[in-house]
């Protein structure tokens, strides 16, 4: 027995004062409608209704239960409605993981702008760097940059990001700039990660090259700010740099040998019922978000 069925049944037989006009409504057979009742009242162990060849009746516990399940039917209406409205329309609470750099350079903006178009959203925006499982930790999608391992997620890709190497005009001016990867070795370098080897693409074949670094950072902007004041070439995400190369306090070598760029996904448990509000933050990065990277 289906108890919502059942409860609906049972309403609609005190209303209509009978089986076969409340059959009739929910377009069901008399028996069934029947049968429905039954088990409720099997279920609640009490008699609801009484039933005369010519008239169907509330007992008093009838009419004690129906004014508490028209109440609890006319709820689930309501959160009926409420679910299927945030399904077409965004609203709720909207949750979304990036790492930290990008997050509060191109993510947070992002999240504002989606915030001032969707006035029935509240959003959070939680920036971290490592990877975190969605669904145990209550996320409704991440931005995330490189390739994805094999998961249970769905990803949407909205933009790609070079890995660059850069260094201030300065140092350039006074040591050369590098016109290979192998001329890394004379120079002297920046290390930002805990990757000892910087990859490059020559003649169609990956090239690897160990750098012995002067610095050795885990923090993007430590790495730029050192490379900026003369200390070397450092190699980082394009994102990372932009603003020194737009100011002029970078310049960027060895574009040629760059590997292809790591794709940016937004990621996401399902695309089976895709909420409205993921759905519409999504395309509104598709739509503004410039997030082509080097």
């Amino acid at each position: 027995m289906d108890r919502i069925d059942a409860m609906q049944a049972f309403v609609t037989v005190a209303e209509l004062n009978g089986f076969a006009p409340a059959a009739r409504r929910l377009k069901l057979s008399p028996s069934a409608v029947t049968r429905l009742v039954a088990g409720l009242e099997e279920h609640l162990g009490v008699r609801l209704l009484q039933r005369t060849t010519r008239s169907v009746t509330l007992t008093d516990a009838g009419r004690r239960y129906l004014e508490r399940i028209r109440r609890i039917l006319a709820d689930l209406e309501e959160a009926e409605r409420a679910a299927e409205s945030e399904r077409l329309q965004p609203a709720g609470r909207l949750v979304v993981s990036a790492p930290v750099g990008f997050g509060r350079l191109h993510v947070g903006p992002a999240v504002s702008a989606y915030l001032g178009r969707y006035p029935e959203v509240s959003a959070e925006l939680r920036l971290e760097d490592r990877i975190i499982n969605l669904v145990e930790d209550g996320i409704d999608c991440a931005v995330r940059i490189g390739h994805l391992g094999d998961s249970s997620l769905v990803a949407r890709q909205v933009g790609h990001m070079r890995r660059i190497v850069v260094g201030a005009p300065a140092y350039f001016k006074a040591h050369g700039e590098p016109r290979t990867p192998e001329a890394l070795a004379t120079h002297q370098t920046i290390q930002f990660g805990p990757e000892a080897e910087w990859r490059f693409v020559k003649d169609d074949s990956e090239q690897r090259i160990a750098i012995s670094p002067r610095l050795v950072t885990n923090n993007a902007d430590t790495a730029i700010q050192y490379a900026e004041a003369g200390g070397g070439v450092t190699r980082v995400l394009a994102y990372q740099a932009a603003e020194g190369l737009r100011a002029g306090r970078l310049k960027r070598v060895l574009a040629k040998y760059e590997p292809p760029p790591l794709p940016i996904h937004i990621v996401f448990p399902s695309s089976r019922l895709l909420s409205a509000k993921v759905r519409a933050f999504i395309d509104l990065v598709i739509a503004t978000c410039d997030w082509r990277f080097g």
